[in-house]
């Protein structure tokens, strides 16, 4: 196993291993251990009791953080005519054309979010196996698919820190809340609008413990366990 760096190393010192932290406490470690030379996200891991094998115990669920991600989100739109025009005002960065589409197909994906209209969806589809792997295939389940004054609605949510999280296949959810920089307060609000999230996507076929396991941490930095019954009552 690779040796840890000093840095590492001493921002791990700083944190109780065996203990759980309440919000507040886990928020202020989470600046203090932020050591790299950039700006790091500060991430949510959750350890559910959910089986992701079957249908009816599957978690998903799109949020909008108030204090969004601190970063620039990168908004491409799959549209023509109209609605091309309409998504352009609305701030879109990229609106795929044709000529767009083929170098997608050729492996480009310089863009962070994705939203198509209805009437993209069977050239979009076609775009599956470049967009699916990274995450970036619209979806109208989590409301990447849209048409008329929605799609100004839903470009404006993703540039503000629309997040969306589902669970994995090993029953883990992982979704950002802001970056280091950010008040304690500013995280503390992010956090508990996720938080808040996970607890109303529970399925109603779980059984027993529904939140196993919460950890903060950020990039690259030691992570921080939560008080579950605290975090998530």
């Amino acid at each position: 196993m690779t040796a840890r760096g000093r840095k590492y190393r001493e921002a791990a010192a700083k944190i109780d291993s065996d203990k759980l932290y309440s919000k507040t406490e886990a928020i202020r470690l989470i600046k203090e251990t932020a050591y790299t030379n950039f700006d790091p996200t500060v991430e949510v891991h959750f350890r559910l009791g959910v089986d992701p094998r079957h249908a009816d115990q599957q978690v998903r669920d799109v949020i909008v953080l108030p204090h969004g991600l601190g970063k620039t989100v990168r908004v491409l739109v799959f549209a023509e005519g109209e609605e091309a025009l309409l998504a352009e005002e609305a701030g879109a960065d990229f609106i795929a054309d044709d000529e767009l589409i083929k170098k997608i197909q050729g492996g480009w994906t310089n863009f962070d979010v994705a939203i198509a209209v209805p009437s993209m969806m069977g050239k979009v589809g076609r775009l599956g196996r470049v967009l699916g792997p990274r995450g970036l295939m619209p979806n109208p389940r989590a409301g990447t698919v849209a048409s008329g004054d929605d799609l100004p609605r839903l470009i404006n949510e993703a540039k503000a820190g629309r997040v969306e999280f589902r669970v994995d296949r090993t029953s883990n959810v992982h979704a950002p809340i802001g970056k280091a920089s950010f008040s304690e307060e500013q995280l503390l609000e992010n956090l508990e609008v996720l938080l808040d999230a996970i607890k109303r996507a529970r399925p109603p076929a779980t059984k027993g413990t529904y939140v196993r396991k919460i950890v903060l941490a950020n990039t690259m930095g030691p992570g921080i366990k939560l008080d579950t019954a605290e975090a998530i009552p």
